[in-house]
């Protein structure tokens, strides 16, 4: 059982905030994702082969290509705050 503390220690960790009500409804639709898997936990899985499409699939890699992009108004216009040529981004660890 997912209780609203769980939620909100979720949402701590994710930087989010939720009010009673939203945590709530939220650890419900924990609940049901959480019922959901284990509905598909029952499947017996034992016969699927999974290397059954690796035959003749390859990763297609494009090659890189460097290009100076001329208008750096332009492009830097929606960061916050700048340090030379840099984006300062805030710190995410505590």
């Amino acid at each position: 059982m997912i209780s609203i503390d769980d939620v909100k220690h979720i949402a701590k960790l994710a930087k989010l905030r939720f009010t009673d009500e939203e945590a709530e409804r939220m650890a419900k639709d924990f609940e049901g994702i959480l019922e959901h898997f284990k509905s598909i936990d029952k499947f017996d899985l034992s016969a699927v082969d999974l290397n059954k499409y690796e035959d003749g699939l390859k990763s297609v890699i494009r090659e890189d290509e460097v290009r100076v992009y001329e208008n750096k108004e332009k492009l830097f216009k929606n960061a916050k705050t700048m340090r030379e040529t840099y984006i300062e981004v805030p710190k995410i660890i505590e």
